[in-house]
């Protein structure tokens, strides 16, 4: 039953409030499937308004979302392990968490089946995500000290993160650049983002770090520092100062020397352990099409 403090809300709102023990986001898929019936109505909307005293009945049942989160073998490159993290060389095309479109198969799945103690933490330890088409390094909580440490240090900027790019564009100016721009939703498409104005737009701070490594008339190897960790901040900076990465068709870039994923590969993570503070420093070197590519438009990545 709608009660008076569910009245005129939308109907995703109002059954999260009325039944809790669900998420917001596991009632919306139950409507867009047909399994909510308001006054022996079926309303698949989520926006659809609801009015007190209004009474209806939901259907329970498993959707995608509800079970993503198990456990699936799959072949994961350890470099390092212990008690308390795991550092993963991450492939291309391995999406690193259960979404839409992506509810199995991704790096979660694989660290649920490959660590039982995976399950007691959120996101399974994750602490930080690359896309689906971005390689490397990533670090993993495996306690939940480390998690809250880690996602700590993250946050204060004292994990090192570096990349490795390869540019469409012949570079001119400084070989080193900071680039200073704050990044949010793309308000003319919400499947991307763009550097915004924060007066007129809802986003973040964004800075980026990126350093010329060698270059041609063809284009640029570029090392990519991140000093805050926007949702596709590399790919979003790199296309803002004139040099889309390379096979990145959503921020204009198009397949070239080989590629036809985005050029860009996560090759050094540097941070203090988060529970015995020892200092470390990982390196994973670029994979094979990345390799090709550089060789292909005669670009040395290792001059710096």
């Amino acid at each position: 039953m709608i009660g008076p403090a569910e009245h005129g809300q939308r109907l995703d709102r109002a059954l999260a409030a009325l039944v809790p023990e669900f998420s917001r986001s596991y009632l919306q898929q139950l409507i867009e499937a047909g399994m909510v019936e308001i006054q022996g109505r079926v309303l698949t909307k989520a926006s659809a308004t609801v009015h007190a005293g209004e009474a209806g009945q939901i259907e329970l049942r498993p959707t995608p979302q509800s079970q993503a989160f198990k456990a699936e073998p799959m072949a994961l490159a350890v470099l390092y392990e212990d008690d308390h993290l795991r550092i993963i060389d991450k492939p291309v095309g391995l999406v690193v968490h259960p979404a839409p479109g992506h509810w199995s198969g991704t790096l979660l799945n694989g660290l649920l089946a490959l660590d039982p103690r995976a399950a007691l933490l959120p996101r399974a330890g994750i602490v930080h995500r690359l896309d689906r088409d971005t390689s490397g390094l990533m670090v993993v909580a495996r306690s939940r000290q480390a998690m809250d440490a880690l996602v700590a240090s993250i946050a204060a900027r004292e994990v090192k993160r570096q990349y490795l790019a390869l540019a469409h564009r012949s570079w001119q100016g400084a070989r080193t650049r900071h680039v200073d721009a704050p990044i949010g939703r793309d308000p003319r498409n919400r499947l991307r983002m763009a550097v915004v104005d924060l007066e007129r737009h809802s986003g973040k701070t964004a800075r980026t770090l990126v350093e010329l490594l060698d270059g041609t008339e063809q284009g640029c190897a570029v090392r990519c520092t991140l000093e805050t960790g926007r949702t596709h901040q590399i790919r979003v900076h790199m296309a803002s100062i004139g040099h889309p990465l390379v096979g990145d068709a959503l921020y204009g870039g198009a397949p070239a020397a080989g590629l036809t994923r985005q050029a860009l590969h996560a090759f050094r993570l540097e941070f203090a352990h988060p529970v015995t503070h020892e200092p470390m420093e990982f390196r994973s070197p670029p994979p094979p099409d990345l390799l090709q590519g550089f060789s292909e438009w005669g670009l040395d990545y290792n001059r710096a």
